[in-house]
């Protein structure tokens, strides 16, 4: 359950349909996301709906965690035997939980559920051990979708429709998608009551669960260091990674700023586009470009929740959001960027590259840099997302689609 000042509040989210179709399937599930994104939340309901004798852990209880790591065959008879599903909460913390897992599986009939809050924990302690046993779902932050079913249902159905939307209501969901880009999709801020509280809420999950999760878990000396890169990853986001420009801000050298970068990045606070190419000379090759996977996280860091209107970085902020729902979709997403300076913000990667532009105002025409990429590549539709209403064209065979900013949550391209 969510829960704000009031009442305890249960929010869909668009990851239990995925998983539910898995239910009956004798693979693993496992969840994982970043702190404070709703892994218990949405274990627990899985647990609430599944019938049969079932059990769930948490192995933030020491007691129980104890008796796993000690004793995997004393566990097995005190929680597994004569139960249909085994529910493990953060299983991240358990040293050689994959190996141990593997043994449940291989004896017991049971199905099991466990969650984590860093990719890279998992994949070392749990998935080397499980090829072929496994089914791993990543849960981010709320979408702008699930905020829209969370704080206006109504306003979620008419947006799940297919229909263009009049000019009161194109408005509206231009309201909710900006208020996205300053407070991000975190459950509890989501459901905070006013913007102070958004903003605590968001202090709170910073400095209490992620970094100090981070130093624990990657057994970092200090924390300095990374709160040093991380605030300066908040000042750069859309912008390519620039390692020798990067390293003197964090204070490190450039193998440990990569080291740092790659921790951010398996524990959900950024995400490392790379780029697009098929000709080496011409083209960007290497650098990545930088986003963070929730964007209230990157305001907090920044010191910054002003209005869209009122900011310089309005029109990165909007790249950052939509950078965001194309990874949510599990998109194969690059960026391409020629060495003569021409860009186009995403490349999504399907029977031929499909360019997405992102534009902080009303777009009137495609820009120099989108038919520069259109002219090398040919591809048949592009996609310029825009402050203002659908609209589309053919330019040189290729049909140009210009949509709403949130019309990206209701593409599946």
């Amino acid at each position: 359950m969510l829960q704000n000042s009031r009442v305890k509040i249960y929010i869909p989210r668009f990851l239990e349909e995925k998983i539910t179709r898995y239910l009956e399937a004798p693979e693993i599930i496992a969840v994982l996301g970043a702190r404070q994104v709703g892994k218990t939340t949405l274990l627990k309901r899985l647990y609430e709906r599944i019938p049969g004798p079932k059990v769930f852990l948490d192995f933030e209880d020491p007691e129980v965690l104890a008796l796993f790591e000690e004793d995997v065959k004393a566990f097995a008879r005190l929680y597994v035997e004569g139960k249909r599903f085994i529910f493990i909460d953060e299983f991240q913390y358990s040293q050689d939980g994959g190996q141990k897992l593997k043994f449940l599986y291989d004896h017991y009939k049971a199905k099991f559920f466990i969650s984590g809050s860093s990719s890279l924990e998992i994949s070392l302690k749990t998935v080397s051990f499980l090829v072929g046993r496994i089914f791993i779902f990543e849960l981010y932050p709320f979408s702008f979708g699930e905020i829209l079913r969370a704080k206006e249902p109504k306003l979620f159905e008419l947006f799940s429709e297919d229909t263009p939307f009049p000019p009161s209501l194109h408005e509206r969901f231009l309201q909710i998608f900006e208020e996205y880009c300053l407070y991000g999709g975190y459950p509890r801020v989501v459901l905070a009551k006013d913007h102070r509280e958004r903003q605590e809420v968001l202090k709170n999950i910073l400095t209490t669960y992620l970094l100090k999760d981070i130093r624990g878990f990657f057994r970092l000396a200090t924390e300095s260091h990374l709160q040093k890169l991380i605030k300066a990853l908040a000042l750069q986001i859309g912008n390519l990674v620039r390692y020798q420009e990067l390293a003197p801000l964090a204070e490190l050298s450039v193998p440990s700023l990569k080291k740092h970068l790659a921790i951010l990045e398996e524990t959900y606070i950024i995400k490392l586009l790379k780029p697009f190419y098929t000709n080496r000379r011409l083209e960007i090759v290497k650098n990545p470009k930088v986003y963070f996977w929730d964007l209230g996280l990157r305001n907090y860091l920044a010191r910054d929740f002003r209005p869209l209107s009122e900011r310089p970085d309005q029109g990165a902020l909007v790249e950052n959001a939509i950078a965001v729902e194309l990874f949510k979709k599990g998109l194969e997403v690059n960026y391409w960027r020629s060495k003569s300076g021409a860009e186009v913000d995403f490349v999504i990667q399907d029977r031929e590259p499909l360019p997405v532009e992102v534009k902080a105002g009303v777009a009137k025409s495609p820009g120099k840099s989108l038919l520069s990429f259109l002219k090398r590549y040919a591809s048949k539709r592009a996609f310029i997302l825009h402050r203002g209403q659908p609209s589309s064209e053919i330019r040189e065979k290729t049909e140009l689609h210009y949509l709403s900013w949130y019309e990206i949550a209701r593409r599946p391209f």
